[in-house]
Order: structure tokens, then sequence, then C-alpha cells
């Protein structure tokens, strides 16, 4: 059973930073590709990130694209999101996923609880 455990979310000024991880179980990892969404109070699910399997490509929304660094290490089963230059309009519950990188889809409903960003002074 696929499982995802998102954590390092906070409380954090605008131009700060923070860095989510994702740690997955239950599929052999280093076969899929994984990617970040978020959520919004009150919005529908958002594309953030995705990277491949094997880590080889990035994709990014043009929204966090030159400000988030997606990465992974295969050897721990954990896909990382680093977010630098945070704004409010990135408050949300972040969450990641296996993925389609090319629509950046979700592959499957599998979800975790979800890690808080909160970008406020």
């Amino acid at each position: 059973q696929l499982q995802f455990v998102e954590s390092g979310g906070g409380l954090v000024q605008p131009g700060g930073s923070l860095r989510l991880s994702c740690a997955a179980s239950g599929f052999t990892f280093h076969l899929y590709n994984i990617g970040w969404f978020r959520q919004a109070p009150g919005k529908a699910h958002d594309r953030v990130a995705c990277i491949s399997s094997m880590g080889g490509s990035t994709y990014y929304a043009d929204s966090v694209k030159g400000r988030f660094t997606i990465s992974r290490d295969n050897s721990k089963n954990t896909v990382y999101l680093q977010m630098n230059s945070l704004n409010p309009e990135d408050t949300a519950i972040y969450y990641c996923s296996v993925t389609d990188c090319g629509r950046m889809d979700p592959q499957g409903d599998y979800w975790g609880q979800g890690t808080q960003v909160t970008v406020s002074s």
C-alpha cells in the first residue's frame, strides 16, 4: 500500500525559506515519478513540481519556477522541496504523490496528511 508522509512545514516570514520532505513507502520508489501539490483553503489542488524516477528531469509550475527546487534521494525513499523567496500566496497544505510529470497530474488517489506552510509577517 502506497504511503506518503510529508514534513518540514511551518510558519515563515515573506522572503524566507523552508525545506519539505516526503517519505514514501509501500512501493518500488525509484521506479516512479513523484510530485508536490498544494491546497490553499477553499481552493483545488495546485500543481507545484515533479521529479522523474531517477531524478534526471524536473518540472515546475510557473508560479514557483526559479524559487522552488525539487530533488530526491532514492536510497532514502524521500523527495524534497526546497522553497525560497516564499510569499503569502504560497500558504497552503503541501502534499506529495506518485505523479505523471508530463501532465503534472497525480496518478491514483494516494495522499499523505500533508504539511502546512504558512507565509506571514
